[in-house]
């Protein structure tokens, strides 16, 4: 039964109560203890050991008193908070603080707080304290509370690991036999590193559970043959080394059922259960889940439907699951779920609704979607490839692919990951842990749904996380290593490639082979999709397995080489007219040879594939070794095309590991930026907010937007008013010619193609003559708002932008100005806070990039400067995360120097980081 707590009303911070993932992979809850938990308190008091209770209270204390009891459960919230770790109803762990003044006194106005722990014994040694701690000190900030002071006893060496290890900047001391330690609630970047390296071990302990149970039990086992319970249950026998129980709660006592004896309840099952998979109709499950929980069950697999994907109340009853579950200790994969594999043959399972198990190789692949599951599967079995464990998790209300990536990291059975989903359920989190797993292993992306309003029903995901753009998707993808495909086929393709062949060095090819038609075929593919190959080597189509040998072997050898595709087609005249199709379909002499230049390619450093036609009988030989074969040229070098640039940016990531930095920029003002953000936002952040559908988001005036700008050293050049001919006039002779004249009305800004802008006037009678001629033009000066700026000097016009995405963070833009990037979407972008690599790759990312370099003989222009740009742009937004966007167009980038000379600026009230916070688990 779920704990009641108090109205909202009474003061209960609902917001406060949280599910958490432990050490060792389990669940439980965090909530604020209430009066109503009395009874919890004096009965989880009771089972604390003496040696604990000295601990907590430096005196041997064996039982509370009422007046105990009611302290430690009657609180203001404030100055007085507990909390209590929850585990089916039972409490298992307590904190609290109590707010004191610098000289450690009770008050209700100090920012110091003195915090204490108790954990039962019986559950020490998961993780229980630190996590306690992440939620008591965020709890305190959020109460004004800056720092934590304790008295911990020397012996109790567990207490004081708890507070040294949690990353905060600490002081300690020791007096009268007592330690005392302070430490700051400011997150750090050490606090931070910590709690993401305990979510990561909690993470992957909680799948690994999952996948290894000892015992599983089918819930849900019809007398039809044909029902999916009956299928769970037989493919769960097959292979499972330990105990399978059936359970059909109308079963009669005696029921056997494929020769498992059936049991009415998971509670009549002997022994523990480790692994459920409910297959009753959605009314029952809440039953079996509580029987479940009751049990000591660790994990379910819930392949029931009716929840989420049905509309709002399927939502709800999802929601219910989950909180049930977690309560219980439980993870979920589900609902809707297709299931779970592992072919570890020390731990072989098929939790799943795949009739056969897959077999054994070094892939780990997930999907959202059980029809996809089914083809990648299928796709799997038919090229021949194995795979290491399987994950297809429907509606991905707790278990998702966050949680399985942190699994195969660490998992030494994987080589490759392979993904297919469908929505992000945390895109931020998805980025920082895919980038730290694709620094060593690949991780390859099928991604369906790819456009906005197209997520499918039932997909648990934060609402910003529904309007993610897909150029957004491509930008997190390219920055955190991940290789995005298109299809299932070339998932499959890039998969195989990285798991049997090392990573290239480089793009330069070489083409060898029997057809010539076929090497011109590959030559052209490899020039379009970015590779370097050199003129095909054409063996002729009577080349025997010592000339493939010879030839391969050459080209590998090649110091010019970073990889080599070798093209074949079944041999022309040489087996005679009555030759078998066998005959035609293989070589094994050309196997051979491949396959022993493969091995020398591996010594090398430099992968082999094989593109060939109407050889399958080849195929089947090469995979037995490691070789991918593609029916096709254009499939084996998109797959190179792949690994190419999947290696560069291995390399490129360990280079920026030691060398990248976000360096120091002269001329920042952050105080000066921050106050004048403070102000505009409290005059007027309450009436944008009545009046802007969508948030409180305000559009600063140019003059304040360019002072925003100026204190981190973005200069704007500045622009005069000229609503009438003499206007015009004087603002010249304030800026100085040469200068141009031009409309800022919102319907004409940048659209010089309406003839909205007249340049390099460089006198009076020019500016009149544009005034009048722009007046008549765009029906008045005043309707066009005419404006007069200093002539910048002549370069490349560029737009530079930075926005808050809120289901990623800030993201930072560059692309040329105009129909480069308006019309053709020739836009690079990184997630900020940039590095000084990430700015140069910025730049040179864009296809229209030869553009600043010199293209056809013009002068190159400043990039040091357009980098140094991009670096204080994105350290404006990422010191000020009030700042919602920033947008510099044009930016005219001149051989020697920039202009800046449009801006927009607008603000907004602080988001929230939820990823800054103690470790929550989704409650989506």
């Amino acid at each position: 039964m779920e704990h009641e707590h108090a109205p909202e009303d009474n003061g209960y911070p609902q917001h406060w109560e949280a599910d958490v993932l432990l050490r060792d992979g389990g669940t439980a809850r965090i909530r604020p203890i209430t009066p109503d938990d009395a009874d919890r308190l004096v009965e989880f008091y009771g089972q604390v050991s003496d040696q604990s209770k000295y601990f907590r209270f430096f005196a041997p204390y064996p039982q509370l008193s009422d007046k105990d009891v009611r302290r430690f459960t009657h609180h203001d919230y404030v100055n007085r908070v507990g909390l209590a770790l929850v585990v089916r109803d039972r409490f298992v762990a307590t904190v609290r603080y109590d707010r004191t003044d610098k000289d450690g006194m009770p008050s209700t106005t100090g920012t110091d707080a003195e915090v204490a722990f108790l954990v039962q014994d019986a559950h020490q040694g998961r993780g229980i304290a630190s996590a306690l701690l992440e939620h008591i000190a965020a709890v305190a900030q959020e109460r004004g509370i800056r720092r934590f002071t304790a008295e911990v006893l020397p012996e109790n060496r567990k207490m004081v690991k708890v507070f040294t290890d949690a990353g905060y900047t600490q002081r300690r001391s020791f007096a009268d036999g007592v330690v005392h330690l302070e430490f700051d609630l400011e997150p750090t970047a050490a606090s931070l590193a910590v709690m993401r390296a305990r979510e990561h071990r909690a993470e992957a302990r909680s799948v690994q559970r999952l996948l290894t149970p000892r015992s599983i039990a089918v819930i849900g086992v019809g007398r039809n043959p044909q029902s999916v319970g009956r299928a769970l249950l037989r493919d769960a026998l097959a292979g499972f080394d330990g105990p399978v129980h059936a359970v059909n709660r109308g079963a009669e006592p005696g029921t056997v059922l494929d020769g498992v004896p059936t049991h009415r309840s998971v509670l009549d099952i002997p022994g523990p259960v480790d692994l459920a998979v409910i297959a009753v109709p959605e009314p029952a499950v809440p039953a079996v889940v509580a029987e479940c929980g009751a049990h000591g069950v660790r994990g379910l697999v819930v392949v029931t439907a009716g929840y989420a994907e049905t509309g709002p109340d399927g939502r709800e009853q999802q929601r219910a699951l989950v909180r049930q579950a977690r309560a219980a200790g439980m993870r979920v994969i589900g609902p809707n779920a297709f299931g779970l594999i592992n072919t570890d043959p020390e731990h072989r399972l098929n939790a799943s609704l795949a009739p056969v198990l897959p077999a054994r190789g070094r892939f780990g692949v997930f999907c959202q979607s059980g029809a996809i599951g089914v083809a990648l599967l299928e796709a799997a079995h038919r090229r021949g490839l194995g795979l290491s464990t399987f994950a297809s998790v429907g509606n991905r209300a707790d278990v998702s692919g966050n949680d399985l990536l942190q699994y195969w990291e660490e998992d030494p059975a994987t080589d490759v990951v392979l993904l297919y989903f469908e929505s992000f359920g945390n895109p931020r989190k998805f980025t920082r842990i895919a980038r730290r797993l694709a620094a060593g292993k690949p991780v390859v992306v099928l991604k369906g749904a790819r456009h906005t309003g197209s997520l499918p029903p039932g997909h648990a995901v934060q609402p910003a996380a529904t309007r993610l753009r897909d150029s957004t998707v491509d930008a997190l993808f390219q920055q955190a290593g991940v290789i995005r495909v298109d299809t299932i086929t070339e998932l499959f393709d890039t998969g195989e490639l990285l798991a049997g062949q090392p990573l290239p060095a480089g793009g330069r090819v070489a083409v060898v082979g029997n057809s010539d038609s076929l090497g011109l075929l590959t030559y052209d593919t490899c020039l379009s999709a970015g590779l370097h190959p050199r003129t095909p080597v054409d063996l002729t189509t009577g080349a025997s397995g010592e000339n493939f040998r010879i030839a391969l072997h050459t080209a590998l050898a090649d110091p010019r080489v970073d990889a080599v595709i070798a093209v074949a087609i079944p041999p022309i005249g040489v087996h005679g007219p009555a030759a078998a199709p066998e005959q035609v379909e293989d070589d094994p002499e050309i196997a051979q040879a491949l396959l022993d230049a493969a091995d020398r390619g591996r010594e090398l450093g430099k992968p082999l594939l094989l593109a060939h036609l109407a050889l399958p009988g080849l195929v089947a030989r090469l995979r037995a070794g490691g070789v991918p074969a593609y029916p096709a040229p254009e499939r084996a070098v998109h797959a190179l095309a792949d690994a190419v640039r999947y290696a560069e940016w291995r390399r490129r990531n360990a280079e920026a590991e030691e060398t990248a930095r976000v360096p120091e920029l002269e001329g920042v003002d952050e105080a000066a930026a921050r106050a004048l953000v403070e102000r505009v936002l409290a005059g007027r952040e309450a009436a944008a907010a009545r009046l802007q559908a969508g948030g409180a988001r305000v559009t600063l005036p140019d003059a304040e937007a360019a002072e925003l700008l100026r204190h981190y050293g973005v200069p704007v050049s500045p622009t005069l008013s000229a609503p009438d001919e003499n206007s015009a006039v004087r603002a010249a002779a304030t800026l100085g010619y040469p200068v141009a004249l031009k409309a800022t009305a919102e319907h004409l800004r940048h659209r010089p193609d309406l003839g909205s802008v007249r340049l390099d006037l460089t006198g009076e009678a020019e500016l009149r003559r544009a005034h009048r001629e722009l007046d008549a033009l765009l029906g008045g000066a005043a309707e066009a708002r005419l404006v007069v700026q200093r002539l910048a000097p002549r370069g490349v016009d560029t737009v530079i932008g930075a926005a808050v995405d809120p289901a990623v963070g800030t993201i930072l833009s560059f692309g040329l100005a105009g129909a480069p990037a308006e019309l053709l979407g020739d836009v690079a972008h990184r997630l900020v806070p940039a590095t000084d690599r990430d700015v140069a790759e910025l730049i040179r990312e864009v296809r229209a990039a030869p553009l600043l370099f010199g293209w056809r003989g013009a002068e190159a222009v400043d990039t040091g400067a357009l980098e140094e740009l991009l670096l204080r742009v994105s350290r404006l937004v990422d010191d000020l995360p009030e700042v919602a966007s920033v947008d510099l167009e044009p930016v005219v980038v001149a051989p020697h120097g920039l202009a800046v000379l449009g801006a927009r600026v607008r603000i907004a009230p602080l988001p929230v980081r939820t990823d800054l916070g103690p470790r929550v688990m989704s409650t989506l």
